[in-house]
């Protein structure tokens, strides 16, 4: 019995290495945004704030995914103050195949909601104006472990909304991982003229 009990422990470790080496796709993760606007008439804008994301695999070879974020910008000019918010909620699903030991192709699609909150007030006036906009995005690209403690991923996207100029992003991001399951995370997002930078912690399951 003792024989056959080490001989599936020992079967079983290059499977349990292998699930090691592989990204996961069960994860919560949190952290600081920036938003910034390429605007030569408002000096180029950026607003600060939060985010929290989140995956779930379903499948091997499937995951679904959310996230919500939140930054915001305060001018103040002549007694008047202008506060600016901006909000995205996103849901979504998304597919993975190995094409390496430690390489995956990703593909995912998502439904986007995209608010904008303006408040205005001075010593005797107060208004408050709130604008949204819907959209899918889908993305595809590459996301591996260059070592057993580093993550990469780097994505091509296109969005579909009736108020967008600019449809295709692209996205770059990685990971340092301080224990199994602690990592610290950074990624980029780069529309045309628009730049959001996260940075954040993650816990991977």
């Amino acid at each position: 019995m003792r024989n056959i009990l080490l001989a599936s422990l020992l079967a079983a470790l290059p499977c349990a290495a292998t699930a090691a080496d592989m990204p996961s796709y069960t994860f919560v993760e949190a952290g600081w945004t920036q938003l910034q606007v390429e605007d030569d008439f408002l000096d180029d804008p950026k607003g600060d704030g939060g985010y929290i994301r989140g995956s779930f695999a379903i499948a091997p070879s499937a995951y679904v995914f959310g996230g919500y974020a939140e930054v915001g910008k305060t001018y103040r000019f002549d007694g008047l103050r202008a506060e600016f918010t901006v909000d995205e909620a996103e849901i979504g699903i998304g597919y993975r195949m190995d094409v390496g030991d430690r390489l995956d192709f990703t593909a995912d699609i998502a439904y986007v909601r995209m608010g904008v909150e303006v408040d205005l007030r001075d010593a005797s006036f107060r208004g408050t104006g709130r604008d949204h906009l819907n959209l899918w995005r889908g993305t595809a690209g590459l996301r591996g472990k260059p070592s057993p403690m580093t993550e990469a991923w780097i994505k091509a996207g296109y969005a579909d909304g009736s108020d967008l100029d600019d449809n295709f992003f692209g996205v770059l991001g990685g990971q340092v991982n301080l224990t199994r399951t602690w990592g610290l995370v950074g990624e980029v997002e780069k529309y045309s003229d628009t730049t959001q930078f996260q940075v954040g912690v993650r816990a991977s399951f």
